[in-house]
């Protein structure tokens, strides 16, 4: 759109100042009187009960305001997933249980006058647990036998609690079986992906506090606010009305904090004690008590006849740890993304989400996607080299086109029943075309095979490798997003929205979407966000729906505001409303006569017909448009110790219409570094009790900048008619291509295909042996 003033401009972040000069701005940065310092003890043991809890010389220290243990809070169950009710998610999880399940599951909090002593009253609890047999494998845990994780008779939404299985899917469009038996060719491989955290910089971090009317206050770090208030309400034994979430600055979320937590320990030591709680996980909680990514074991078969894909079968063994949080949703998501990428008639997914005795999986940014596109991007590109063919020209052949339906979407949906899903913008075709230019493609993947061809075989190869992959903007008929917007009398604007910025930069571009639409500069509009005392209700920041669901409902708020504004215009001009023209902050007549913002804003709150100029809007929809993206990597591989560097990654982006484009850069490049880790070297490894090995950032290596490659942007414009002045979902999609674009490119290099990430050095040496 040509005519766009303010989106698609790189407008300065709202929130820019506070943070480069450190103001008030995250969940810590404010001081009560009273505080007091909470604490949690964690099971030692994979599985046990516990037999008897003392906690009486706790209690006695000094200092300590309050102990809480199974014995001392009611028995609710829940989901911890942040999700639209009703949770597709299994209630499965109770606040403090008389059995733990994993290490690290919550066995009692502690509240003190200051850290220290939190954690030495926890030492002081004496916990006698009957340890019980554990499972860690989830082909294991599904056999007949196998140690059962969930045979408690209160929890609800499990599919078969006797196999330990949390949920199970099984979708097919057209006939599968006849496709393959008529098939020229049909592969089958089964490729592995692992546990990793989502790592962010920030913990978990909440302060509960009661105000002047006694009312229960949370400020937590969270993408999910309104989620936060309706979980935790029960579980507090609380009405809605009488708890008030505010999210502050969150350094980082990627999902993780699309989770409940700590919210209800901390709100019920503040009930319990009457003062002021902070309850933050350290960096050793994160990475063993938090929340991590779905590993999942996929198994894709393929039919293809005349170079062309006519069945597709994704297999998926999901391991959902020790509670089905996300569990149904994730592997939802892998299927419907991952059968959705290319043109085939024939479609059949089948998973299964199962309980083991590790450490809990959820929401992380790509939300199974990163899962499905590394087996299916090395399966393609496995399938392109059997037929001797250009893995480019393979996908460009079978991928699918604007206009095309994503039927396996209609059958699968995500936790439910889905709607039908036409791709009415896709940018995959010159997304292709223009990182293949950006990468060298075809003259890199000439000049290295010559390499070969002529003998030449250096201990440090080099290669190339690509992957297109896909997401989705919001959950279609799930989610529906608010914004409200009121007039002042300058001529200024107060934006509400209830939506979450995790960092991506929400709420600029929720003031480029409001001040393109009302005509004015983006410093007219003042935004306010995540308060569910104040703001309009939004689901949080989740599933790659704030620019697209959430920013559209600011468009029609906005848009609802501008009628208003020229209709008291109308008046003041003598004109009719068809006759006139908004431009710079004012309403112009034909004849050249106008009005400004400011004049009309005091004309309707001080003269005839006095109102507030001010409007709601609220936006569901059933479309989920796709963004794409096609994702090109040069690899150099040293055969003698197996490590791999990644030399260049370029990221060909399809978002629509681009609001912000350096922000927008920032979410591809940050997604880049993160799927570079996921790729190469991030693990959690567990020993043979169910206990996670590493601690710190020492030990959990994630990406740091010697390991950042150089990083090609390219934002494909395109026009998304049902999106906010035509724009898709860009925050997830640049996650899910780089790990199986480095993988393909490390085969290209030496041959060596790795079916497992990450691509550590050892898999490659083995890799290498055959």
């Amino acid at each position: 759109m040509a005519d766009l003033r303010t989106v698609g401009t790189s407008e300065r972040r709202v929130d820019s100042i506070k943070l480069a000069t450190g103001r008030g701005t995250f969940v810590d940065d404010i001081r009560l009187p009273g505080l007091l310092h909470a604490c949690i003890l964690h099971s030692p043991h994979a599985h046990a009960r516990i037999v008897r809890i003392e906690a009486s010389q706790a209690r006695a220290m000094p200092g300590v305001a309050a102990v809480l243990t199974h014995e001392d809070v009611p028995r609710v169950p829940y989901t911890t997933a942040g999700q639209g009710w009703p949770e597709p998610s299994p209630y499965d999880a109770v606040m403090l249980d008389a059995r733990v399940r994993f290490v690290g599951d919550r066995v009692a909090v502690v509240a003190a006058e200051d850290p220290e002593l939190a954690r030495k009253a926890c030492e002081a609890i004496v916990v006698e647990y009957e340890p019980l047999p554990a499972v860690f494998d989830p082909e294991e845990a599904l056999r007949p036998g196998a140690p059962l994780i969930h045979d408690e008779p209160d929890s609800t939404g499990i599919k078969d609690p006797s196999r330990n299985l949390a949920a199970e899917i099984v979708a097919e469009v057209g006939d599968v079986a006849a496709a393959f038996a008529a098939a020229e060719r049909v592969f089958e491989q089964t490729y592995h992906v692992g546990y990793v955290q989502q790592s962010s910089i920030e913990p978990h971090v909440a302060i509960t506090w009661l105000d002047e009317d006694h009312r229960l206050i949370v400020r937590t770090s969270t993408q999910v606010p309104f989620h936060v208030r309706r979980i935790i309400a029960p579980l507090l034994g609380v009405p809605i009305r009488r708890i008030r979430v505010i999210k502050p600055r969150v350094g980082g979320g990627f999902g993780g904090k699309q989770e409940i937590l700590i919210e209800d320990l901390c709100g019920m030591l503040t009930l319990r004690t009457g003062r002021p709680v902070r309850l933050e996980y350290t960096r050793e909680e994160e990475l063993t008590a938090a929340r991590t990514r779905h590993p999942q074991i996929l198994t894709v078969k393929s039919g293809v006849s005349g170079g062309r894909f006519v069945a597709l079968e994704l297999r998926v063994v999901e391991n959902t740890g020790a509670y089905g949080t996300h569990a149904l949703t994730v592997m939802s998501v892998t299927g419907n993304r991952a059968l959705s990428l290319y043109r085939c008639p024939n479609l059949r997914y089948e998973a299964k989400a199962v309980y083991t005795n590790l450490a809990v999986a959820g929401a992380f940014r790509g939300y199974g996607c990163p899962q499905g596109f590394f087996a299916l991007e090395s399966h393609v590109d496995e399938v392109a080299h059997a037929l001797g063919e250009d893995p480019l020209e393979f996908r460009r052949r079978n991928h699918v086109q604007e206009g095309d339906d994503q039927p396996i979407a209609e059958v699968l949906g995500e936790g439910k029943e889905g709607f039908r899903q036409v791709i009415r913008s896709c940018g995959l075709a010159p997304a292709i075309e223009q990182g293949a230019r950006a990468i060298g493609w075809s003259e890199k993947r000439a000049r290295y095979a010559l390499r070969d061809a002529g003998g030449s075989h250096p201990a440090v190869r080099r290669g190339v490798g690509m992957a297109i992959v896909m997401q989705a903007s919001g959950i279609p008929g799930v989610d529906m997003g608010g914004a409200s917007i009121k007039m002042n009398e300058d001529g200024s604007f107060n934006l509400l929205v209830g939506a979450t910025d995790i960092g991506t930069g929400a709420d600029t571009m929720f003031c480029q979407v409001a001040a393109e639409a009302l005509g004015v500069p983006m410093d007219r509009i003042i935004p306010y966000s995540s308060d569910t005392d104040m703001t309009p209700f939004d689901p949080g920041a989740y599933a790659s729906s704030t620019t697209y669901i959430t920013g559209r409902a600011v468009e029609k708020a906005a848009r609802l505001v501008l009628g208003q504004i020229v209709e008291v215009a109308a008046r003041l001009l003598e004109e009719k409303p068809q006759d006139l023209v908004t431009h710079g902050g004012r309403v112009c007549a034909a004849d050249g006569r106008f009005v400004t913002y400011e004049q009309v804003c005091l004309s309707s709150l001080y003269q005839k017909d006095q109102f507030q100029i001010m409007a709601t809007a609220s936006h569901m929809s059933y479309d989920s448009p796709p963004p794409f993206a096609a994702v090109f990597a040069e690899v150099e591989v040293d055969t003698e110790t197996g490590l791999v560097r990644v030399l260049k990654l370029v990221e060909a982006v399809d978002c629509g219409q681009v609001v912000n484009p350096q922000m927008a850069e920032g979410q591809v490049e940050g997604a880049a570094v993160q799927s570079l880790g996921y790729g190469l070297f991030e693990r959690m490894p567990f020993d043979g009790e169910g206990r996670m090995q590493f601690r710190t950032f020492r030990d959990y290596t994630i990406a740091a900048a010697t390991d950042v490659p150089e990083i090609v942007t390219i934002l494909v414009p395109t026009h998304e008619p049902t999106g906010p002045f035509g724009a898709k979902a860009i925050a997830e999609i640049p996650i899910n291509g780089p790990a199986p674009a480095i993988a393909n490119a490390v085969f290209h290099a030496c041959g060596a295909r790795l079916r497992a990430a990450p691509l550590t050095p050892d898999r490659v040496l083995r890799g290498l042996k055959g």
